[in-house]
C-alpha cells in the first residue's frame, strides 16, 4: 500500500512509485559482479599512466575550489549554515542546499533578534524572492561578529547596481 499516508512525497498522478527491484536481479547482479576477470598486470600498468595525465588535468582546472586570499564568513549551528566567500552565498538547512552566485543576489539582509539568540540573514534576488535562514548562536555577542564578518565579505565580493550606475554616468 503507498500513499501519501506512508510517503509525504507522493503525490497521485505527478510522479509514479518507485518500484522494488527483484530479488533475483539483486543476486544476478551480485554474480557478475564476482566473475568479472582480474585485469592483467598490463592493463594496470597502462591503466596507470592513463590515470597520471588526468590528475594533471584535473589539478590545473580546480580552480573553482581553491580559496582566494579574500575573506570568509561562516556561521553554522546544529541544523543550519551559511558560507559566503569568493563564488557566493551557499545555505544549508537540514538536508536542504541552495547556492548563489554573486550576480544571482540582489541583496543581503541580517537582522538580530532584540531577545533570543537566533540571527538572520536573507539573501534577496533580483526577482523579488527571498531566502531567509536562521542560525542559533551561542552567545548574543557573536552578533556583532557575524555582521563585521559579513560585511567583509559582502564589501569585497557584492557588486550592488550603485558602483555601475556611477560609472556609466561618467
Amino acid at each position: 500500500m503507498t500513499g501519501a499516508g506512508f510517503d509525504p512525497a507522493f503525490i497521485p498522478g505527478l510522479t509514479s512509485p518507485v518500484s522494488e527491484k527483484p530479488e533475483e536481479v539483486e543476486a544476478e547482479d551480485a554474480e557478475s559482479a564476482e566473475s568479472e576477470p582480474e585485469p592483467k598486470d598490463e592493463d594496470v600498468e597502462s591503466g596507470a599512466e592513463e590515470q597520471e595525465p588526468a590528475a594533471e588535468e584535473d589539478s590545473g582546472d580546480g580552480d573553482e575550489d581553491e580559496a582566494p586570499d579574500g575573506p570568509v564568513f561562516e556561521a553554522s549551528d546544529r541544523r543550519a549554515k551559511i558560507v559566503a566567500d569568493h563564488r557566493g552565498v551557499r545555505l544549508t538547512l537540514d538536508d536542504q542546499e541552495c547556492e548563489f552566485r554573486w550576480d544571482e543576489i540582489g541583496a543581503v539582509e541580517t537582522e538580530s533578534p532584540r531577545f533570543g539568540k537566533r540571527f538572520t540573514i536573507t539573501v534577496h534576488t533580483p526577482d523579488r524572492r527571498w531566502y531567509p535562514i536562521e542560525i542559533e548562536a551561542t552567545a548574543r555577542a557573536q552578533f556583532s561578529e557575524w555582521d563585521e564578518q559579513l560585511d567583509a565579505v559582502l564589501d569585497a565580493y557584492f557588486e550592488d547596481g550603485t558602483e555601475a550606475e556611477t560609472e556609466a554616468a561618467d
